[in-house]
């Protein structure tokens, strides 16, 4: 069944940029400490803009939303297996990125305990801080030549109240992964298994989820919030494919990010590479997506502002609300919504 495509209009009367007007009250036993048995297992919260009206499924009935002119668009990162910690377990760390050979980019906790010159040793190999930037990052010095986006543990998100483990290098990961260098996992794309993508129209972009995804917005006026720059590319194959489609279903928050910063071309998308910082929150709109599949999203966060940019503050926060007394799970273990 083809959706209807209409680009809703939400009243802006109900826009608000203060902080404050994103928070939603959560019991913490509803944050998903764990997957389901099966990917495709979750619940499927689903909202419709043009009624007004939400209605609740479960997501292996997702098929039965989307026509033969509806093209899902995933973001195909991989996380890295980046957390390390210090061979006397005192220090952790989140590897983001290699910048030059034997230096890389990271953060520490606790930061206090490896100031500028500081060192420890990691799996036998001395590092070294040799720059603190102003948001805390870290460059730090290896005298080994490691791959510190690999042997580590998932990084899984602070929600997530335990260590990771064996099941979180298979789950806390897509199977269409492919593109290393994520730290968290595009997680809308965790209930999809092989089968059912087979069985629908997609394409695959790539936006590597950095850290800025769980930074809190401090100030009350959220236009004054200022984003992470994240890396994202889109192939030749994936722009002929976006173009072509009747309608576009991102799937998660990160395919909505490249698809509203991609350069075009005569309003087409083109191949490209780059890196953004956009910020979407009302009373911004989502220009080129048609309908969101994307799980639940923490209070007072960009992602849920993400969400009410495209759906509206208070249907969104309604929508919560209602999960909430239905049980839903949250988060990125937990159940899903697709806005349509």
């Amino acid at each position: 069944m083809n959706f209807c495509v209409c680009r809703k209009s939400f009243d802006h009367s109900a826009v608000s940029t203060r902080l404050s007007d994103y928070q939603y009250e959560l019991p913490p036993e509803l944050i998903a400490q764990r997957p389901p048995a099966r990917r495709d297992a979750c619940r499927l919260m689903v909202l419709h803009r043009g009624e007004d009206r939400i209605e609740h499924r479960q997501f292996s009935e997702l098929a039965s939303f989307i026509g033969p002119g509806d093209l899902l668009v995933l973001n195909n990162t991989r996380v890295a297996r980046a957390r390390h910690f210090s061979d006397d377990g005192k220090v952790e760390f989140l590897f983001l990125e290699q910048i030059a050979p034997r230096r890389w980019s990271c953060l520490v906790k606790p930061g206090k305990k490896m100031r500028l010159g500081g060192k420890t040793r990691i799996t036998g190999a001395e590092v070294r801080i040799e720059e603190v930037s102003d948001d805390g990052s870290r460059v730090l010095a290896t005298d080994s030549d490691i791959d510190f986006l690999d042997a580590g543990v998932m990084p899984l998100p602070p929600y997530v109240r335990r260590s990771s483990d064996a099941d979180d290098v298979a789950r806390y990961q897509t199977v269409f992964a492919a593109q290393r260098g994520a730290v968290a996992a595009p997680t809308a794309g965790l209930h999809f298994t092989e089968e059912l993508l087979d069985q629908l129209w997609h394409a695959f972009v790539t936006l590597h989820v950095g850290p800025g995804t769980f930074r809190p917005v401090h100030s009350e006026d959220i236009r004054e919030h200022q984003m992470h720059a994240e890396r994202f590319s889109v192939s030749a194959a994936a722009a002929e494919t976006i173009n072509s489609a009747e309608s576009i279903i991102a799937v998660g928050t990160t395919s909505v990010r490249v698809l509203e910063s991609a350069r075009r071309d005569a309003g087409k998308i083109v191949a490209q590479s780059g890196t953004t910082n956009i910020f979407i929150h009302p009373p911004g709109k989502i220009q080129h997506v048609d309908a969101l599949l994307t799980n639940f999203h923490l209070p007072r966060s960009t992602l849920l502002m993400l969400v009410s940019a495209f759906a509206g503050r208070e249907f969104v926060l309604r929508a919560y609300e209602e999960a909430v007394w239905e049980r839903y799970r949250f988060y990125s273990y937990g159940d899903c919504t697709l806005i349509l």
